[in-house]
């Protein structure tokens, strides 16, 4: 009785892992202009405060999962050249980038001054056709003591 329980509940499984089994192969290619992309983006945008490169690379009806940016790529110009004004040496540098599908992932350095031990970033962005439609962030302030020896950057 318990094997015919496991032949069942295995037989139950076999279209789940055929599902994922199944997935399309990764278009490297694809994936590599997409990153460069997202690069370009960010690299006019954040090390060198160029908003008007949101033209070129953010979609009108960007998805924004950052709580304080609103979505569209009008809100996003708008709501950055507020904190660049305020904030003009602030900077951020890319020190890892990957892909997989439709998703660019960086890991950044951004300070607000040049002397500041600053923040580090996880961004994810989706990319369509040749525009960036959505992103995601998590940020975390460099400290001054850490448990490891192992550094953020």
């Amino acid at each position: 009785m318990a094997m015919s329980r496991r032949m069942i509940g295995c037989l139950l499984l076999l279209p789940i892992a055929s599902a994922a089994l199944a997935q399309a192969p990764r278009d490297i290619q694809r994936e590599e202009r997409n990153r460069r992309l997202v690069v370009e983006f960010y690299e006019a945008v954040f090390a060198r405060h160029d908003l008007s490169a949101a033209d070129r690379y953010l979609s009108e009806d960007y998805i924004q999962h950052n709580p304080r940016v609103p979505d569209g790529r009008a809100p996003f110009v708008a709501a950055f050249s507020r904190l660049f004004a305020a904030n003009p040496a602030m900077r951020s540098r890319i020190l890892r980038s990957a892909t997989d599908g439709d998703l660019v992932f960086l890991h950044v350095h951004s300070q607000s001054s040049p002397e500041a031990r600053g923040r580090v970033i996880a961004e994810i962005f989706r990319v369509s056709g040749d525009r960036i439609v959505e992103h995601w962030d998590v940020m975390q302030d460099i400290p001054e003591t850490a448990a490891n020896n192992s550094g953020m950057l």
